[in-house]
């Protein structure tokens, strides 16, 4: 396993994050294809023993009990110092609006319940999930300061945001003297690549880690045609996110199937060592030891230049979709909905 610095921090983190999304009682989430708790102990112990030592989970994904379960295993199977936890809020609900919680008062609340579902006195990264329109930012970066002064997290990252609005949030937090962004995580893929018209080359210049989520655009990059999964088949909010894009998405996936042949290596790896090369550390969803072994053997994997440009060439632009659509002032609300366990959000 390689390992790599989280953008400005002192984290060290391996070059591939575990994502913790498949992990949780799915009678509690929106996924039927998630794993119960003996199965996820199972991945996230692999993981540990391959190298991996960054977990990337949220208080949303299966009302917490994908925190819960993360937080027992590494409880049991390694030392707290010696991974790196990120978890993720939402922003406030329409009844704490209305009841009149601040924004620092709901983050407030969310870590707590957070570090409650995994069992730990801080977590390395907290991340905010999404952009919060009907909540001031000062109250939102004031309450992140206060949970890293607290000592509840070391640092903070966001994800879901346009470049506009991480910095606008790093230009307040600097003149306030609030902690600030040092991560972003958006979706980013070889089959959906908009996160490089500005996010990418910002974050580039201010030394702001890229931990994208969506690897593996969901499982698409990694199966050959006529291959499917049970995740492919069931999750709607893929198929909204790639549903209307798959003849030109499957010029690029049948290259990498093409390049993966040449190299002797799976499409898991070519797909995965593309972004590796570009970011800092993706966030790769793992429910099967062969997802494990196919992202750790990424890590290793170095492209060509000739091979990352022949993987590019038949990008077309993509319109935004799923959450980022959606992340405008005027924007419809989300139909499908989170929940933390004690409340919908």
């Amino acid at each position: 396993m390689r390992y790599t610095k989280l953008g400005r921090s002192d984290l060290t983190v391996s070059r591939v994050c575990m994502g913790c999304m498949g992990f949780g009682d799915p009678a509690r989430g929106q996924h039927s294809w998630t794993l119960d708790e003996q199965a996820a102990r199972g991945i996230i112990r692999q993981g540990l023993e391959s190298g991996i030592n960054f977990f990337d989970t949220a208080i949303a994904y299966q009302s917490g009990t994908s925190e819960q379960y993360l937080g027992r295993a590494l409880k049991d199977f390694a030392r707290r110092d010696e991974v790196v936890v990120a978890t993720k809020f939402l922003p406030r609900t329409d009844e704490e609006i209305e009841s009149g919680v601040t924004g620092q008062q709901h983050i407030q609340r969310m870590i707590d319940k957070s570090l409650q579902n995994l069992g730990m006195d801080y977590v390395d990264l907290y991340i905010y999930h999404m952009w919060d329109y009907q909540t001031p930012l000062q109250e939102i970066m004031d309450g992140l300061n206060r949970v890293v002064k607290a000592g509840k997290a070391r640092y903070i990252g966001i994800s879901n945001c346009f470049a506009w609005q991480l910095c606008k949030a790093n230009a307040l937090a600097e003149r306030e003297g609030f902690a600030q962004f040092v991560s972003v995580q958006g979706h980013y893929n070889l089959i959906f690549r908009e996160e490089e018209r500005e996010m990418v080359p910002y974050c580039r210049s201010e030394g702001i880690a890229l931990t994208p989520y969506s690897a593996l655009a969901g499982g698409r990059l990694s199966k050959h045609p006529g291959e499917t999964s049970k995740r492919l088949e069931t999750d709607e909010y893929a198929k909204l996110k790639y549903g209307k894009t798959r003849l030109q998405d499957e010029k690029i996936i049948d290259r990498v199937e093409q390049l993966a042949r040449q190299r002797g290596a799976s499409m898991t790896e070519i797909a995965l060592a593309w972004l590796m090369a570009r970011t800092t550390s993706p966030v790769v969803g793992m429910t099967k030891p062969s997802h494990v072994e196919g992202a750790v053997r990424a890590a290793g994997l170095d492209l060509t230049p000739q091979e990352m440009a022949y993987l590019e060439e038949p990008y077309a632009p993509h319109a935004l979709v799923g959450v980022m659509a959606q992340n405008t002032p005027t924007a419809a609300k989300e139909d499908h909905v989170w929940s933390t366990g004690d409340q919908k959000i």
